[in-house]
């Protein structure tokens, strides 16, 4: 799915409405921004929730480890 914005003078951008829906988004979840060899890389990172935290406590393992992947979105 290809779409196209424009910045404006403040520097913002609007999210097209198709790639929202499609990504189910609202307001408050994260864009990860990367850029790499000139390409701009976007990923959606929803917020937290209480059972997805808990999920991560209950899991146990390196704490340092599990944090690095909540961080990085990675399941």
């Amino acid at each position: 799915m290809i779409s196209k914005t424009k910045i404006s003078d403040g520097y913002s951008t609007v999210l097209p409405a198709k790639i929202r829906k499609a990504l189910n988004l609202t307001p408050g979840d994260i864009l990860q921004w990367d850029v790499s060899d000139g390409i701009i890389t976007i990923q959606p990172r929803k917020k937290m929730t209480l059972m997805g935290i808990c999920g991560v406590i209950s899991s146990g393992g390196d704490a340092l480890n599990d944090k690095k992947k909540m961080q990085s979105g990675e399941k």
